[in-house]
């Protein structure tokens, strides 16, 4: 018999009682005494080799013809013959007489019987069970209320999906991870990541990176910039100016206190460093903007608009700076009841009220206590307890924390004012008669009493119109701000998509005049103020917003379907500021490319504005094309690019955590051996280690000495290695000054200068020129900027796609003679490096396996125990590094020298590199040592100055790139 007859055989046999066995043997002497107890004593093995000579009932066809016995027994006794047919019986009474493991009555019954209207109705059971089924009932009915039951976890889908149940859903889950108000839009339609506390979209789930790039390039790119932190500072405009002169300097270039930024005219950028800490500790850029300034009051507001990983360093320096260590406890909000939100609504009814036939209960208020469960809106995380606001007592400075207030959206690419000029409407001015009629919460009408505001509306209105004739956003002057008061963006929404166009035909003689003014100046003074900046008018403008219901009704009642409302809703006028963002300002290629506009607006009405700017065919990004955009502008991308902050050090830790578990992940044999390709970090960039040993190099006489033996260092023996290692830890143990980036405009203007930068086409004039490069000049500003990094962009001269955490390298003088006879040569080689730790690893193995059945074969399993640690750490103490520290590819920590490790000596690192639709070449941007830079440049011929070298991580082969320090 097969096995999985035998299986079927032993299931079915399971519920049969333990006197029914059938013989195994046809012969009758070795039962006993037929009373049906066990004939054989075998083993089993024993039995089923004896299958011809099995008896008894087996399912299917033998092939021996086995079958039932066909022998009758000899004789038989009465009384245990008598004995094992009681107990089958008894066995096959109680089998019958047994219910269901179920306590329903209606599951004793055959299933061809059942019925589900049984469990209700006792009608539909059989007579003989009815009367058991009412006794059954009463008695549960006697029990009384049972204690509710806890709902599952696990809801239905159409439980889930009802709103009430969604927006109790969203806001639990908002707890965590702070959402935008564009969230569930982004969430359909994106890759969602979970960074700096927020669920941010990163890319979109169809490929759309050179869609997004066109529209960058000639028509609108949108993204929700909303996760970006502003914080306020209220005070005298002496007082703000004396505490935010200490995080900043004018030698790296306009600060808080510039002309055109502090009249309010144009929003402004900056790097903070710690108070008193320039040139080192920088915490990171922030973009800042004035309130326009009222006449005759000394009184000044500032938002500073700064990134959420930056926002925990800016905040205690700013509270220490402005000596506001005074919290002030926010208003407790007293909480509504439904009664009192909704005064319709009626008592509840009691439970023994009956309703009629066929109506439905109405959902009504479970507790009148309880709540009512609002969307939420701003920041989910914070408690409410939670202080937002800090004053000093001496100064009068206040410090509030507006992060999730205010919504920011940014467009950008050439037509980005003819999408704003389509989908914003200037506000209509209320009537004279509607005034008296408006209730009093709302902003507008009483906003429209005041003729002077009147006024500036109408100045403000104009100067909007005018936007339309511009040709693209770049001929804007750059960080032009206009304040404006707009009608809801829904009563216009168009049926169908339709691409925004400029109108420049469409302007009149009159207005051409002013449309060249808009360009030379910007808006005027006056017309930058907003309402948006009263923390009372956003809040009546978020309370009051009309709901999407409401507004569809309202729509749904026209005469005409389509048309716009009129008159427009009283409660449809919202504060805006349209503020510009300058393109690319560094370099003489692609001048403005990138610029655009940011569309600042109060919390709530985020989608309310984001879906009519989606209907003017506008492409919509997320992370991946605001790193793209940087590239793109050669502007360095925070943090990624900035290793000197505390939040650059931050996510380089990250980013290096990610990029070793993806390689982990990956099978050893398909792993890429950076030991072999001589990259010592191929995750991260040792920056400190790379200023120090520069520093080294220059005072041993430069690296003119290690030209000629790079072959012979970059070979070395297990036994070098070892012996370098501890000297490398001593110097990155106790490093003694920090490196930093150079960011005085000066120094970078004279260091651009002797790097004689050129575009990809050629060669470009200087308008002023440069002192000579002589030995002198590069020890005087060595002396000025020691332990140094400056921000480059590298061209390749040939073929290439550059990588994050290539290397960057200085050509010998054989590289230069080659580029110099054949401009189009790829570059010279790397030779393939030795993996040393790769023997060691195995020899380590190879010991721990050795050491394993030695310490399994001592008897005592208490000496076990105590032996096993022991022997693995003396092991593991022979060496340092032990085979669990070793990565197979990777270099362990400490690292050797970073700069003399390969045959050309390192200058710096890669941090973003690709290849670049604007320029039509591969393009890297990356920081090498100010130190290493100055010594390269004084031994490279003029006419090959700023050449240098790239490789990267995963390859041999290196490139000629060209070196450009743009300022």
């Amino acid at each position: 018999m097969s096995a999985a007859k035998a299986k079927m055989r032993e299931k079915k046999m399971r519920n049969q009682p333990v006197s029914v066995q059938h013989p195994s043997s046809s012969h009758g002497e070795s039962r006993a005494e037929n009373g049906g107890g066990q004939s054989d004593a075998r083993p089993s093995s024993q039995r089923q080799r004896a299958a011809p000579n099995r008896s008894g009932w087996i399912r299917g066809h033998q092939r021996d013809g086995g079958g039932y016995a066909r022998e009758m027994p000899k004789y038989i006794t009465g009384g245990a013959f008598a004995r094992a047919r009681a107990a089958e019986v008894n066995a096959m009474l109680k089998a019958v007489t047994k219910t269901a493991a179920s306590s329903h009555l209606f599951q004793g019954l055959p299933k061809h019987m059942r019925r589900r209207a049984m469990s209700h109705n006792t009608k539909r059971l059989p007579r003989r069970l009815r009367d058991l089924a009412n006794r059954m009932r009463e008695k549960s009915l006697q029990a009384g209320p049972k204690k509710k039951k806890e709902p599952a976890k696990n809801k239905s889908r159409k439980a889930r999906r009802r709103h009430g149940n969604l927006l109790l859903e969203f806001n639990r889950r908002q707890r965590k991870n702070i959402w935008l108000e564009t969230h569930i839009w982004h969430a359909k339609r994106f890759h969602m990541v979970k960074k700096w506390g927020y669920c941010l979209g990163d890319r979109p789930t169809y490929k759309c990176y050179r869609p997004c790039y066109r529209a960058m390039s000639s028509h609108c790119l949108l993204q929700d910039l909303s996760y970006y932190c502003c914080i306020e500072l209220k005070g005298e405009e002496d007082k703000l100016l004396a505490a935010l002169s200490q995080l900043t300097c004018k030698e790296a270039g306009p600060t808080f206190a510039a002309a055109m930024c502090l009249s309010g005219a144009r929003q402004g950028s900056v790097t903070v460093y710690k108070a008193g800490q320039y040139p080192t500790q920088p915490l990171g850029p922030v973009t800042y903007l004035w309130r326009p300034p009222t006449a005759g009051l000394t009184h000044r507001q500032l938002w500073i608009w700064a990134h959420p990983t930056l926002k925990q360093d800016l905040l205690p320096e700013l509270q220490s700076v402005c000596q506001c260590s005074e919290a002030v406890v926010p208003p407790v909000q007293p909480e509504v009841s439904c009664a009192e939100a909704d005064p319709s609504i009626q008592a509840e009814p009691k439970p023994d009220s009956k309703l009629k036939p066929g109506a439905k209960r109405k959902k009504r208020c479970k507790d009148a206590g309880e709540p009512l469960a609002k969307k939420i809106l701003g920041d989910g995380t914070r408690l409410p307890s939670t202080p937002v606001t800090w004053k000093c007592s001496s100064t009068g400075i206040v410090i509030n924390d507006l992060t999730m207030e205010i919504v920011r959206y940014r467009l950008i690419g050439p037509q980005s004012h003819s999408v704003l000029t389509e989908t914003l409407e200037a506000a209509t001015v209320c009537d004279a008669g509607r005034m008296e009629l408006e209730s009093s919460s709302l902003w507008w009408p009483q906003h429209c009493k005041d003729q002077s505001n009147m006024k500036l509306h109408q100045q403000q209105t104009d100067v909007f119109n005018i936007l339309k004739g511009v040709c693209s956003t770049g001929e804007v002057p750059p960080g032009t701000v206009l304040g404006l008061t707009v009608d809801d963006p829904r009563l216009n929404l168009p049926k169908t998509k339709v691409k925004a166009v400029p109108r420049v035909n469409q302007l009149q003689e009159a207005d051409e005049e002013k449309r060249r003014e808009l360009m030379l100046r910007g808006a005027p003074q006056q017309c930058c103020q907003s309402s948006l900046w009263e923390q009372s008018v956003r809040d009546s403008v978020t309370d009051n917003k009309m709901s999407e219901q409401e507004l569809n009704r309202m729509k749904s009642e026209m005469l005409v379907p389509g048309s716009r409302l009129s008159p427009t809703p009283p409660q449809g006028r919202v504060p805006i500021l349209l503020v510009h963002q300058p393109g690319k300002q560094v370099g003489n290629e692609l001048s403005c490319w990138g610029a655009g506009w940011e569309l600042l607006l109060p919390k709530g009405w985020g989608m309310a504005f984001w879906i009519p700017l989606v209907y003017r065919e506008v492409r919509v990004a997320g992370l991946h094309m605001s790193l793209k955009h940087s590239q793109n502008k050669a502007a360095p991308h925070f943090p990624h690019d900035y290793p000197d902050c505390p939040a650059g050090a931050r996510f380089q830790e990250e980013q290096e955590a990610e990029f070793l578990d993806k390689f982990r992940r990956r099978p050893p044999a398909k792993r890429t051996n950076y030991v072999k390709h001589g990259c010592l970090a191929p995750f991260r960039c040792p920056w400190q280690q790379l200023a120090e040993e520069w520093e080294l190099l220059m005072t041993e006489g430069g690296a003119e000495g290690k030209g000629e033996d790079q072959t012979q260092s970059s070979i070395k023996t297990q036994v070098e290695i070892e012996e370098a290692t501890p000297q490398q830890h001593r110097a990155v143990a106790n490093p003694l000054i920090r490196f930093n980036v150079l960011r005085n405009r000066k120094s970078l203007r004279l260091l651009s200068g002797w790097c004689r930068p050129t575009t990809s086409k050629g060669q470009r004039q200087w308008r002023w020129a440069p002192p000579p490069l002589s030995r002198a000049a590069v020890t005087s500003f060595h002396s000025a900027h020691r332990m140094s990094l400056v921000w480059v962009r590298l061209t390749l001269l040939s073929k290439g796609k550059p990588e994050t955490h290539a290397m960057v390298c200085v050509p010998t003088a054989e590289d230069l003679k080659l580029f110099g006879k054949k401009q189009a040569s790829s570059g010279p080689q790397e030779r393939p490096h030795k993996d040393h730790f790769k023997c060691r690893m195995k020899r380590k193995k190879k010991g721990f396996k050795e050491a394993a059945p030695s310490l399994l074969s001592s008897d005592d399993s208490e000496g076990k125990a105590s032996d096993a640690p022991a022997a693995s750490h003396s092991i593991a103490s022979k060496d340092p590094q032990s085979a669990s520290d070793l990565i197979l590819g990777l270099w362990p920590d400490p690292l050797p020298s970073v700069t003399s490790h390969c045959s050309r000596v390192t200058l710096g690192w890669v941090t973003q590199g690709d290849f670049s639709l604007s320029v039509g070449c591969g393009e890297a941007l990356g920081f090498v040592s100010v130190t290493g830079l100055l010594d390269t440049l004084v031994n490279q011929p003029v006419e090959q100055r700023g050449t240098l070298l790239l490789r990267n991580p995963t390859s041999l082969h290196y490139r000629f790139v060209k070196l450009n320090i743009d300022v």
